[in-house]
């Protein structure tokens, strides 16, 4: 992508323009795309641009980060709560280089994500300059699309079609690499075009109508109907229509990690989640429906198990937005290209009402099962030992599924995408296809900037949360009102767990040693508390809620308990584990 052409603006009418810098012409591109927060780290190579952002602080909103990758995870927090392009600026060099990780993330997630790098002095490139290296091969794996500037007339052109590409289609993460000269460099500017069009991109794939026939005729005949949705359907804003679909057509669904929240929690048709550490029912009944249905979501490995034997009896209909995914690991009987938001009430609206009552019923027996092995244990144990699906309920109670959770990735991550209840979309935040470490608290205050008006939780690991502690500093130093909850089993614990179950308990340096997390964050001038036994978790959860500000929550919870329901590696999603 990164080919597209760029051209310079060149004046018609020099009564027309003024002359600005190429470090003004970012701000000002940055205003007309209604951008109102900036997650960065200054550093010699983007000197310019933060410079002339000493004039636009009544304007625009930056917030110092205390790491790039800090920066760019926060990035992807605002723009998932948001709905809006979250925007990172970085030095260059190292600070580029930082950012690898939060593209590689954003790309597979489908996070719109606009970073801008600085660069050497073009004359500069290629001579192994300070602080000199290539983002734009290095992160061409990672990004919808990049393109370095060297010269500052580039500059408007670049970034209204780095915003149009980030948000559109797809969404994903774009990277503008501006050499220093550029951002110095005064140019005659005649305004900023927001783009709508680029010949060689086309952000949908037209939809056929035939497509969405043959996809409600098989939906029409089909006695044993499963959908499975992902995070297209909150992409696509089509939360309503996906829900006026499955109530027409009566059929059951169930989430991706990416897609809980579309649609409530509670809702009669809301059957659980897939994957790995999904629901039971869920996953055994997938190898009994006679037509799946997968929308906005792209059967990843987590969701499939072994693709040999995935839903081998079934008719598979599919509704992507990227012709890529269509028969990428799941053969397709029907492809239904297009935004969800515009072939969902298309299929709507030739569907037949129907009730598949006693299909549901299926997944209610298979979750009466899970319940009584699994679910009610969890969420109610009896030990001295508190669980980690303990906390969830309790935090279920205090804030009635109507706060944002933020996740990190480990054990704690998939306890919270099981257990944790959602009235609204946009309120499940995870690292989903890379699994990053370190994604929860950066995340979290990226998120809370782009909803500030909800509450929102991060649920961490005690390994994952000393992967970007340093962040507690941002929170010191602008305010988020961050809730952390911080599930302290003393292990890594979800390698833990394989090393446990398929490693004959061969602990391997899944033993972690932490600070003491509440001191550190009284350093920050967070206030918080641990705690070991049950009766302190509700006023203790109740507490950390009612506080006006950032709060740090510790709770030790069992050492070696495991998360089930699992698909082990290489099964079949049917040989799903209750134990």
């Amino acid at each position: 992508m990164n080919t597209l052409e760029i051209t310079k603006d060149t004046p018609k009418d020099k009564a027309e323009t003024i002359q600005i810098s190429g470090s003004q012409a970012v701000l000002e591109a940055l205003l007309a795309e209604s951008v109102d927060t900036i997650f960065g780290y200054p550093g010699g190579a983007i000197m310019p641009i933060y410079d002339a952002l000493y004039d636009y602080n009544d304007k625009l909103r930056h917030i110092l980060v205390r790491h790039e990758q800090g920066g760019i995870h926060a990035a992807q927090g605002y723009a998932r709560t948001s709905g809006r392009v979250g925007v990172v600026f970085a030095t260059s060099g190292p600070g580029a280089t930082n950012l690898v990780t939060g593209l590689a993330d954003a790309m597979i997630d489908s996070n719109p994500i606009v970073c801008v790098t600085g660069q050497v002095f073009a004359h500069l490139l290629g001579t192994d300059a300070f602080q000199e290296t290539d983002i734009i091969n290095i992160t061409a794996p990672v990004t919808k699309w990049n393109f370095q500037v060297t010269d500052a007339c580039e500059i408007p052109t670049a970034l209204s079609k780095a915003f149009h590409i980030a948000r559109t289609g797809r969404p994903g993460p774009v990277l503008i690499d501006i050499t220093k000269n550029a951002q110095l460099q005064l140019f005659d500017y005649e305004g900023y075009k927001v783009c709508n069009h680029i010949r060689s991109y086309r952000p949908k794939p037209i939809v056929r109508k035939e497509y969405v026939e043959q996809a409600a005729e098989l939906i029409n005949k089909a006695q044993r109907p499963f959908v499975l949705f992902g995070q297209g359907v909150i992409l696509g804003k089509a939360e309503a229509d996906f829900k006026a679909f499955i109530e027409k057509a009566g059929i059951p669904a169930a989430a991706t990690v990416m897609g809980l929240s579309a649609l409530e929690t509670g809702h009669p048709l809301h059957v659980g989640m897939l994957g790995m550490h999904g629901n039971y029912a869920p996953n055994v009944l997938t190898n009994e429906c006679d037509v799946l249905i997968a929308i906005g979501m792209r059967f990843d490995d987590r969701v499939t198990g072994r693709l040999d034997k995935y839903a081998k009896q079934a008719k598979v209909i599919h509704l992507d937005i990227d012709p890529a995914e269509i028969d990428k690991n799941v053969k397709t009987t029907v492809p239904v290209w297009g935004d969800c938001k515009e072939t969902l009430p298309l299929l709507t609206e030739l569907v037949d009402r129907r009730d598949h009552a006693d299909w549901l019923g299926r997944f209610r027996e298979l979750e009466q099962a899970e319940i009584k092995e699994v679910i009610y244990d969890e969420l109610n144990p009896t030990s001295e030992i508190m669980t980690m699906g303990e906390v969830l309920r309790t935090l279920n109670e205090l804030t009635d599924g109507e706060a944002v959770i933020v996740t990190d990735v480990g054990q704690h991550q998939m306890v919270a995408c099981r257990y944790a209840k959602f009235n609204r979309s946009k309120s499940n935040v995870t690292s989903g296809g890379l699994g990053t470490m370190g994604f929860g608290l950066p995340a979290a205050i990226g998120a809370w900037y782009g909803t500030p008006d909800r509450t929102v939780v991060a649920i961490i690991g005690d390994g994952g949360i000393q992967m970007t502690i340093q962040e507690l500093g941002t929170i010191m130093q602008f305010g988020a009102k961050v809730k952390i909850i911080i599930l302290n089993n003393e292990f890594l614990g979800m390698v833990r767990q394989w090393q446990q179950l398929f490693h004959d308990r061969r602990y391997s340096f899944v033993n972690i040693t932490s600070p003491d997390f509440v001191t550190v964050a009284k350093g920050y001038g967070i206030p918080g508390q641990s705690i070991r036994e049950r009766k302190d978790l509700k006023q203790a959860v109740s507490d950390m809620i009612a506080h006006d500000g950032s709060y740090l929550l510790e709770v030790m919870v069992g050492k070696e308990n495991n998360v089930f329901p699992m698909v082990p590696q290489g099964s079949s999603v049917a040989e799903i584990r209750l134990k």
